[in-house]
Parts: structure tokens; sequence; C-alpha cells
């Protein structure tokens, strides 16, 4: 036997220390042996050969005569613990960029489950959850501040046995796609399209006057910062045809330095043709073969005003496309860009199974949001979440902070996907969902049976019976659930004033509002704008909201008190500003 020195055993032992630590920085991929998920898969080896500039796109083709007209305007670190939060949009940064810069919000920028994952939520979780997915139910009576008429509740809480330790992301197969279309070109905080015959000047600018193509430029910088080796990444550019900027390929293999530079140095080009864009991207997933889903997560990133001129530029052709790839286990994110951002289109694609969107106020703080949530907003972790009530005394009649809202019976709520979630001090980030129950006897008994299924379609159910309290003053069974209530009247009375603004606006006339003493703050009807190229509606607050916001600021701000949450400062803000507006 040959015989070995001390300095070979000493080399030997660091050898395999360095191979332990190497393997236990590596990670898992989700939940770990004994919850939901194996742990990631390690590559065979590193690779050390040469970083590849794989950038392919040199500049749009020359344009025909014919294709210079503008288009018709007819068309932290993760906490111990983890819960969940929906699908759908992120936040509410439109909304609060529209007002923020003079400009009238449209309906749909103001979400509920984007108000909901702005704060933390006590989810009245009272038992300890050993499963992936554990929902927790707290009832609540509470007056309407306008209407003085009581309304029933449920919050059903997002929980998880989930923790810290036994989460983190699979590797990611990412194709990102940019918009260069020429309305990307223009400043942040306008309107492009007011240039052709809607002039309104505003104060103010975001990040010294950037375009929305700059900003966007930094925050896939800050997206590609996250990923790590065994990632692959590829671009597409669209603007009124797509490009194949650079193929689907290893992340360490590829000079990411020099992908950035090429996407800083991207120009506007012309119109605007999102169907182009993603079938382009969706292309590049379908030369992957034999794709192992318990290693790998598979998600298109899409830049964009969400302004599409060109293609087919339908609510179903978009959907329809979204959907598919869904059915694929491809998901889909959109981040917009500018106050122009549609979110009306979005809202309706990101209905889909793993889909999310996220608004960008600027890249500064973009990259800070992605250096806390990026894994989040790429790892679903729960589907088709279903949930029936049973009962003979009341009938849901309104949803609030599922995007799939709309599709609620009396009997069902849906929600296609919850993405994992940050908890802090026992309460979970966006990690709520509210009904609101009509009353239609004195039966106060509630059977609630919940099913959902993993990333591996393994489906799981729950049951729970509880009884909602008959009283007439208020009474809230959690924080979370007061907090949930206010936000929501919040949302419902702001959707209110932009929809009855937008009328009067549009059809010349004195605002009506729909809120009043009788009906209290009543839930929104659906509003479709028509139009994904959006032209702006100047700021306005009739004298008759002015006096409601003022009320409902007395309102907001008593609960803020009672709550003792200061988070919420941010809403009183722009009350004020609303109700001081000239």
């Amino acid at each position: 036997m040959k015989r070995t020195n001390r300095g070979e055993k000493a080399a030997a032992v660091l050898t395999i220390l360095v191979l332990a630590l190497w393997g236990l920085a590596a990670g898992s991929c989700g939940p770990k042996p004994g919850t939901t998920e194996p742990d990631k898969t390690i590559p065979d080896k590193v690779y050390t050969g040469p970083k590849i500039d794989d950038w392919q796109f040199t500049g749009p083709s020359p344009m025909m005569e014919e294709e210079m007209a503008m288009p018709s305007m007819a068309g932290a670190p993760m906490a111990k613990e983890m819960g969940f939060s929906v699908g759908g949009a992120k936040d509410v940064n439109n909304f609060r960029e529209n007002i923020d810069n003079n400009y009238l919000p449209a309906p749909t920028d103001i979400t509920y489950e984007g108000l909901f994952y702005d704060y933390y939520f006590d989810t009245g979780k009272t038992e300890a959850c050993k499963k992936l997915f554990c929902p927790s139910y707290v009832s609540a009576v509470s007056r309407d501040p306008v209407s003085k008429a009581s309304d029933v509740y449920l919050s059903v809480g997002l929980d998880s046995g989930m923790k810290e330790s036994d989460f983190s992301r699979k590797m990611l197969n990412l194709v990102i796609v940019l918009d260069i279309s020429g309305s990307m070109g223009s400043p942040f905080d306008k309107y492009y399209y007011d240039q052709f015959g809607n002039q309104h000047e505003v104060e103010g600018a975001d990040e010294s006057g950037a375009s929305k193509l700059e900003i966007a430029a930094e925050s896939i910088a800050a997206l590609m910062d996250h990923l790590e080796p065994g990632d692959s990444l590829g671009v597409v550019l669209y603007d009124d045809v797509s490009y194949l900027a650079k193929p689907l390929s290893p992340v360490e293999k590829t000079d990411m330095d020099k992908i950035k530079e090429h996407v800083r140095a991207l120009e506007p080009g012309r119109g605007t043709n999102m169907e182009s864009g993603m079938n382009e991207a969706t292309a590049m997933f379908a030369s992957l073969s034999g794709v192992d889903f318990s290693v790998y997560e598979n998600r298109i990133i899409f830049l964009t005003d969400a302004m599409p001129n060109m293609g087919d530029t339908s609510e179903g052709g978009l959907r329809h496309m979204t959907a598919s790839n869904a059915e694929s286990r491809l998901y889909t994110t959109f981040i917009g860009m500018g106050v122009d951002f549609n979110t009306e289109l979005i809202e309706i694609i990101t209905k889909m199974r793993g889909a999310n969107y996220y608004s960008v106020h600027s890249a500064k703080e973009f990259k800070k949001r992605m250096d806390e949530e990026f894994e989040y907003m790429v790892t679903p972790l729960v589907f088709n979440l279903r949930l029936q009530l049973k009962a003979e005394g009341y009938k849901i009649e309104k949803v609030y902070g599922s995007p799939e809202a709309s599709e609620a019976t009396g009997e069902i709520m849906k929600v296609n996907t919850l993405f994992p979630s940050k908890t802090e001090g026992g309460e979970t980030r966006g990690g709520l969902v509210l009904l609101k129950l009509k009353k239609v006897s004195s039966n106060t008994g509630l059977t609630l049976t919940v099913s959902y299924e993993d990333r591996k379609g393994v489906t799981a159910s729950d049951e729970k019976t509880i009884k909602i309290p008959d009283k007439d003053k208020d009474f809230y069974g959690s924080t979370g659930i007061r907090k949930g209530i206010l936000l929501c009247r919040y949302a419902d009375l702001m959707k209110d004033w932009i929809i009855d603004e937008t009328h009067a606006y549009k059809e010349n006339k004195p605002v009506t509002p729909s809120v009043d003493p009788k009906r209290g703050i009543v839930v929104p009807d659906a509003v479709i704008l028509g139009k994904w190229e959006k032209q702006s509606i100047p700021l306005r607050v009739s004298d008759a909201y002015k006096k409601l916001f003022g009320d409902f600021k007395t309102h907001f701000s008593a609960e803020m008190k009672a709550l003792g949450d200061t988070t919420l400062e941010k809403e009183v803000k722009v009350l004020d500003k609303l109700i001081s507006f000239k």
C-alpha cells in the first residue's frame, strides 16, 4: 500500500471540507426532505472555461415606407417563517405614480391584491402548520363608515409550514422579453400618446427625465444580478417584430457584464407587437428537451409599458398565449414601465396560473425590491386553490385580494397561484384573502372546504367549520382582518372616485358620486377602458369627493391608531393630496 505524507493528508482533508462547504452554500430547491420538495440538484462540475458574449441583435431591420406611419389610435433577509401571497399584481405603484404626477389613475391601477402586498397581516393562525399550506379563518362584523350599515367579513390567512431553511428557488431557465417600441423612448413620467393630440403639462420627473427604456435596462441588470451558475438566460426584443437578441444559454458560460452593456445601449424602435415578442420567447423554450421540472423553473419576464398596437392586440390572444404556456409549466412575470403602463391589459393576462406583475417606480427602488424578492417572484408553489363555502346563512358577495375575484360565485372562491412570501413578527406580507359575506338567513354556521395542488400536481384538501358572531356592534377576530377591511374600503372608495371622475370627464358632466349615505362605499363595477394605447386624464377631484375623502381620512386615521400601524401613513398622504388638490 502506498503511504501518504502529512501534507497529502492535509490537502485531502481540505478538499473534502471545501466540497462540503460548497455543497452547503449551493442550497436546496424548495422545501427539504420531510416537507414537499426535493433538494436542488447540484451541477456535476463547475464550469471554468472562457465566458462568451453571445449577443446577436444588431438593430431593427430597415423600415418600409408604410411602416413609418403612426399606428391607428383605434386599437431583506428572509424571515425564519414564511407564508403565501396570491399571484397577479404585487404592488399599486402605478396608482401612486399617476397621482404623484397629477394624472387620474385607471381603475385597474389599484388592485386589492397589489394593495395587500404593500402590507403585513396577522393571518389569524392559532395552530402550528406542518404542511405546505394551512389556511386560517377569522371573522368580523364592521360598520361601513359612510352608511353605518354592518357588513360581515371572513379572512382566509395564507399560512405555510415552510421555514426559511426549507426554501430556495429551483434553477431557472429564464427568457427576458424587452419592449423596445417607440413608446419606451418616452419619459417615464409622461403619457406617450399625449403627444398625438392630448397635451397636458405636468410637474415632476423620474430620475432626471430618464426614458422608460433606460429604466428598463437598469431593471434588467438588477434581475441578472440574481442569476446563478446552473441558471440559463435568453433575451428577446420586440417592436413591430421580434428579435432573438441572446439565445438561451448557461449563465456560467456567459459574459454577463457584456450582455448588460448591450441592453443599456438599446434604442427605441417602432410599433408595439407584444404577440410577436411572446411567440419568440415561447419558441426559445420549445428548443429545450427533457427539462426536469423537479430541478428547473421555466419563466418569461416581460418588461413593457403594455400598449400593443400591432399583431394580435386582443385580450384573448395575449391571455391565450400566457395560459397555453402555463399549461406547459412556462410561467410569466410582467414588469410595467412608466405612468402610462396599461394595468388593464396586464391585470387580465396575469390571472393565469403562475403569473404575476410588478410596476417599476424607479430603477433604484426596483433593484432593492429584487434584492429582497427575486426568489419569491420566480417560485410559485401552490396552484388551483379553491374554497367552497357551505352555509345556509351566508353567500359570498365579494372576494378581495385575488385576481380571480370576478370568477367567484356565491359559494366558491378561486385563486390560481400562491407565491411564497416573507413573514416577520408573526405577520405575512400580503398573506390574506378577504371575503365579504351576504347574510341570507339566521343560520350563522359555515363549513369551509379548501383544495389545492402543489407544483408536482399533488392535491390536498382541508375542511373546517366556524361560526360567525351574530353582532350588531363592530367585532374583529384579529388585527389582520381589521386592516384588510380598512384597505378594501379604501380601494373601493378610490375605484369609485376614479370611475365617476372618468365618466364625468369624458361626458363633460358634473360628478355624481356613486358613494352616498344610503349605499355607503359601494363595490365598484368592472370598467373596460377600450384602448391599450392610453392617453392621460388630468387629475380631477370634485368637491363631493373631497368631502368624502375628508370624512374617510378621519375614519382611516382612527383605525390606523387602533391598529397601531404607522405603515398605513402612505395612504393618509394620498388622501391629503386629493383633499387639498386644486
